[in-house]
């Protein structure tokens, strides 16, 4: 295998290294989304009093 070629192949490598790198931080970025939207919609966020209770429309 020649220099170039060495050099090459060696530098893909690094690229799917960051690449792979890159991908993990937005899937873990979309999942703490989605946790969130789930833990709002279940009451269960971090909220101020008030925001998400019941709402009595019957009145």
């Amino acid at each position: 295998m020649d220099m170039m070629a060495m050099v090459s192949s060696m530098m893909a490598m690094k690229a799917a290294g960051t690449q792979q790198q890159i991908q993990t931080s937005i899937i873990k970025q979309n999942a703490d989304a989605e946790k969130a939207a789930v833990q709002t919609l279940l009451g269960t966020a971090n909220l101020a009093p008030g925001v998400g209770g019941n709402v009595n429309i019957a009145a």
